[in-house]
């Protein structure tokens, strides 16, 4: 059996399904489980499906995933960003924390970090945060999405407004070539204007958003002064990143 025939009847399976597992694709198919993870592997890297927890989706460019698919998608590799991006900010410091897997994953990095003030439209964010006795931390109020606990809107958008922070950490759903990308224009108001509020912008997304489409824009990278990420981007984002003052740290 031909890896393009595995392929082809792996998207065809997720068109009529909407979600492959590897060990029902390897019962169905007669071959080995491992087999089917490095074709969903491959499938993924090329953008014609996107891993969630058990298995792989079709990507979509206008919808997100579950929360629940995306905390557990390249959890490795978001550890790792965040203990990276944690890194870049030291004690003493104000900082703004939106909504997303991995900026919570930078919240559990920060717990040994002293005297923050952490503003956030991420309840999730807000309830790590309250582990660490030396944070404050201030909600932005707006209306609640109960998909993931973000706060979004124009009262978020308000609320944050009324900031000047050192930080902004940021992720986004998407990163296509020189712009960040996202699915609720509710959320994005709020990420514009927390990038407006920050004297230094951090960008933490894993090396799944190159291959990912959504379909409004955040803000441009010429906006961002890091970009941590778990793979070294392309060579033409590269050289913009260096044209812009962008730094990238690659974990």
């Amino acid at each position: 059996m031909s890896t393009k025939f595995r392929h082809d009847w792996i998207r065809a399976q997720a068109r009529k399904t909407g979600k492959v597992t590897a060990t029902h694709i390897a019962a169905e198919l007669g071959v080995a489980v491992q087999t089917i993870r490095r074709d969903l592997r491959e499938l993924c890297a090329a953008g014609l499906l996107e891993r969630v927890h058990g298995g792989a989706v079709l990507p979509s460019g206008v919808q997100n995933i579950g929360y629940g698919d995306r905390r557990a998608s390249n959890r490795e590799a978001k550890l790792r960003i965040a203990r990276r991006a944690a890194r870049l900010i030291p004690d003493d410091a104000s900082l703004f924390l939106n909504i997303g897997t991995t900026t919570e994953a930078v919240a559990h990095a920060l717990h040994a970090h002293k005297n923050l003030m952490v503003v956030t439209n991420n309840l999730n964010v807000a309830n790590i945060l309250a582990e660490n006795p030396s944070c404050d931390v201030i909600v932005a109020g707006g209306s609640l999405r109960r998909s993931d606990g973000g706060l979004v809107g124009d009262l978020a958008a308000l609320a944050i407004d009324r900031f000047k922070v050192d930080f902004a950490v940021i992720g986004a759903s998407a990163v296509d070539p020189g712009e960040l990308l996202d699915f609720d224009p509710e959320e994005i108001r709020v990420s514009q204007q927390v990038i407006k509020a920050a004297r230094s912008t951090i960008l933490v997304a894993d090396s799944t958003k190159f291959s990912r489409k959504a379909p409004v824009k955040i803000a441009s990278l010429a906006q961002v002064d890091h970009f941590v990420t778990d793979r070294v981007p392309s060579e033409a984002l590269i050289n913009q990143c260096k044209d812009w003052g962008t730094q990238i740290a690659s974990v």
